[in-house]
């Protein structure tokens, strides 16, 4: 990841759709009804909306683990393919852990999945595990792991191909107070060498104090993005802003 890149856009999403048929004889229900934004390069962007909003199912569809009914996503300029995924780092918000591997075995099972030179595993393998503070743990099984530090091995293993661009769902869910001021610094590490960072999260107070940019998603639908300081800059916090937002939008909704 060079930090001292020009700025480009990283991601550019325009009108994806999604319905859901929960059974043959029912009405489809549809999830995402029109998600359009775009993220550029060296942006920390916050990814919020209520429960159901469609925030998970955006991810999932924008890396094709699902495929959405139409509308398109351009990483890098162009459709995800094998070799730009490779740019891409991905934490999900419920992530599978090996439990019989180590964590150090872990990130090469992920390491050898994004086709790296085998050469250069070590050193970059030594070098994620110092920044999320599990050199330690490197020959400990995960099964032998808190939460909070199966999460950092999941950040680890998204940072480990050095990629150019990092989707985190809901990243801190879950922790306890210890765990999220590590994880929390991590990001802020992330930030300072400006990586590209698109972070799903329901904690606003997270969002405020790490995000530069917002995208909020409501019912399927992209209702604000752009800077988060001109979105709240009318409140002293991101809570107080998002709480009159919902209610102008419900009202507008309502009408």
């Amino acid at each position: 990841m060079n930090g001292e890149q020009q700025s480009t856009t990283i991601l550019e999403v325009k009108n994806i759709k999604k319905s859901f048929q929960p059974d043959f004889y029912k009405t489809a229900q549809q999830i995402l009804k029109d998600i359009s934004f775009t993220v550029e390069s060296g942006q920390f962007v916050g990814f919020i909306g209520p429960n159901g909003a469609g925030k998970t199912t955006t991810i999932k569809c924008l890396l094709e683990f699902i495929f959405a009914d139409s509308g398109s996503a351009l990483f890098f300029g162009e459709k995800l393919t094998v070799e730009n995924r490779a740019r891409i780092g991905f934490l999900p918000e419920r992530p599978y852990f090996q439990e019989f591997l180590t964590g150090l075995e872990f990130l090469k099972l992920h390491w050898k999945l994004s086709h790296q030179k085998s050469d250069q595993f070590a050193n970059k393998a030594l070098e994620v595990l110092k920044l999320v503070k599990l050199d330690h743990a490197k020959d400990k099984k995960l099964k032998n792991y808190s939460k909070g530090m199966l999460q950092r091995i999941g950040i680890a293993q998204a940072l480990i191909t050095d990629p150019d661009f990092l989707i985190f769902d809901e990243p801190m869910s879950g922790l306890d107070p210890d765990g999220r001021i590590l994880i929390k610094q991590i990001l802020k590490s992330l930030k300072q060498t400006k990586h590209t960072v698109l972070m799903s999260s329901h904690l606003l107070e997270d969002v405020e104090e790490l995000c530069d940019q917002l995208i909020i998603v409501h019912a399927g639908t992209v209702v604000y993005t752009g800077s988060l300081a001109v979105f709240k800059k009318d409140f002293n916090t991101l809570e107080e802003a998002y709480k009159q937002f919902k209610v102008n939008l419900n009202q507008g909704f309502d009408q």
